[in-house]
């Protein structure tokens, strides 16, 4: 398609306002395709500040990009004014070093993980290799919250490989240190049955804590109680022990030491749970979503909380 000039303007001006530029579905902290989200991923790791276009919130620019780069798929990466390319080539690069030297940034750390396969997981691993035709590799996806996915692939010269037990693992270099310590077993217990990896560097998962826990601790001052609902929301049942809110936003409670207990209370547990995963995903070590929230606070802690 042909490029209008104001709509060239638009982009170039946005161009050099920012140094790096990601045209992504989406936002960083939602992603709406698998493809940007794996280049936000790649920039995250590397912790530099990048501005993004959302443009499915703009059709112009959706269209304009591809245009203006002759590049035909979203995400699209800017530096300096300059096509770098899609997801692949962004993850490509971030492996290789190359996206690091384009930054002015150190070179990756290229020492391979210590990855554990135990001896219960290895024949279910081996045979999906043979059976997939043998000349395979384990990689192991970690992402920057520590969500994990195990899958086979074709060996990829740019990643870390470790030979463990005569099982080829790889793991992409920005995601070196995140698993760094990971062990592969096979489970048939409480964890379910099949594989699992258990990940140290992992931020604890959110833990539910029962009403009666939540009254006592929270009297005791030893958690901090944060009730996610809004004012009048409250005004219909408040918690009974001292609590924090977010009614000037969530700024203060993020620069709390990562040590601080806390525990979140919505109306049934819904926003409660996923206001306390977004803190864990922070660093928080000890963080509870309070189970059945106010509603099962009312019936099983304090009768006299009106339930709404």
């Amino acid at each position: 398609m042909s490029l209008a000039p104001e709509l060239r303007q638009r982009i170039e001006t946005l161009l050099q306002a920012n140094r790096i530029v990601l045209f992504m579905k989406g936002e960083p902290q939602s992603p709406q395709c698998g493809f940007s989200a794996k280049a936000v991923a790649a920039l995250s790791a590397l912790e530099v500040p990048y501005a993004h276009v959302n443009v499915l919130a703009d059709g112009e620019i959706r269209e304009g990009i591809k245009a203006y780069g002759s590049w035909p798929t979203i995400p699209q990466l800017y530096i300096e004014g300059e096509l770098v390319g899609g997801s692949d080539i962004i993850e490509q690069m971030s492996s290789s070093g190359e996206l690091h030297a384009a930054l002015g940034l150190a070179p990756p750390d290229r020492t391979p993980p210590v990855i554990t396969i135990t001896q219960a997981a290895q024949p279910t691993l081996r045979k999906a290799i043979e059976d997939a035709g043998g000349d395979l590799a384990v990689q192991i996806d970690i992402d920057p919250n520590y969500r994990t996915r195990l899958a086979l692939a074709t060996r990829d010269p740019n990643a870390l490989t470790v030979e463990c037990d005569g099982i080829p693992v790889q793991v992409a270099v920005a995601a070196a240190r995140r698993a760094d310590g990971v062990v592969i077993d096979f489970a048939d217990d409480a964890r379910g049955r099949g594989l699992v990896v258990e990940n140290p560097n992992a931020p604890p998962t959110v833990r539910a804590m029962s009403p009666t826990d939540a009254q006592s601790r929270g009297a005791a001052g030893s958690v901090r109680l944060v009730d996610v609902r809004p004012p009048e929301e409250r005004a219909l049942a408040e918690a009974p022990v001292p609590h924090s809110t977010f009614d000037d936003g969530p700024a203060a409670l993020e620069a709390l030491p990562k040590d601080t207990p806390l525990a979140f209370l919505c109306h049934h547990g819904g926003r409660s749970q996923q206001a306390a995963e977004h803190f864990r995903q922070l660093g928080f070590r000890e963080v509870y979503s309070i189970e059945g929230g106010i509603d099962a606070w009312a019936e099983q802690a304090n009768g006299t909380i009106p339930r709404y």
